[in-house]
């Protein structure tokens, strides 16, 4: 029975002693002395599980998608940082290391997880009645394409087989996220142009920057008027949306595949 009830007593310590090095969800811990709070969000757009984790304490393991945790760790005597690690639990590749220091609590890492590459979180733009809020981030994986384009929202009227632009996204960055461009919803059937009754397409091209040339002007790709575009929602229907597209052509006529939409 003694042996026991010391096992049970050290059995006790350890845990207590781990319960006060990290607390999660505790906000009491915000008021201790040595005490570091860490939130860590994000979005994982990867397909790895990211291991998060304050020296050897884990934070959460962030699957794909959205994340939000926070953890409280006491700084250990005679130690001035706790250091913030991520690694993708599949590979191993490290995606962030960072020191804290106590006089970083509570401290906020936010960040955007994809293609491995670690950015910063995308605006998604507020919802309005009757709006189309769109930003984008392009990938061209296949062209390898490394100049800046416009994007061009606009109408694609059967009769005359004429594209009319919106608006346009200018200076887009490959791999970057574009900033937000708000246009009015609009129907896509009942339209007229130059008097004549015709079927509208809402569709959205990729411009050199500055131009209305194609940015695949000069490659092997072609551009189709109607079945090449960007990824985008319903022309009637109000949306705020940010979307990740890359390039995915069939035969030597290019398309876009959806990665991400948030």
């Amino acid at each position: 029975m003694k042996i026991i009830n010391i096992l049970f007593a050290v059995a006790t310590g350890t845990l207590l002693t781990t319960l006060l090095a990290c607390s999660k969800q505790n906000h009491d811990f915000l008021y201790e002395d040595n005490m570091l709070a860490v939130t860590v969000k994000g979005y994982n757009a990867s397909n790895e599980t990211l291991a998060i984790k304050l020296d050897t304490f884990p934070v959460t393991d962030a699957a794909p998608g959205k994340f939000d945790a926070t953890r409280g760790c006491i700084i250990p005597a005679g130690q001035s940082t706790l250091q913030l690690s991520i690694t993708e639990t599949g590979t191993g590749k490290t995606v962030m290391n960072k020191a804290l220091k106590k006089e970083d609590s509570p401290a906020n890492i936010e960040f955007f997880y994809f293609n491995g590459q670690v950015s910063k979180m995308p605006e998604i733009p507020a919802f309005e009645n009757d709006k189309i809020k769109i930003s984008y981030l392009f990938t061209p994986t296949v062209t390898k394409y490394a100049e800046p384009v416009d994007i061009v929202l606009g109408k694609y009227y059967f009769t005359p087989k004429v594209f009319e632009e919106i608006t346009r996204i200018k200076n887009v960055k490959p791999n970057e996220f574009s900033a937000p461009v708000t246009i009015s919803t609009f129907s896509t059937t009942g339209q007229v142009y130059n008097g004549q009754p015709t079927a509208v397409l809402f569709l959205v091209y990729i411009y050199k920057a500055g131009t209305n040339e194609f940015y695949t002007a000069g490659s092997e790709y072609t551009w189709h008027a109607t079945a090449t575009t960007a990824p985008k929602p319903a022309a009637s229907t109000a949306a705020s949306r940010v979307y990740i597209f890359e390039e995915a052509p069939v035969g030597n006529s290019m398309r876009f595949a959806k990665k991400l939409e948030l």
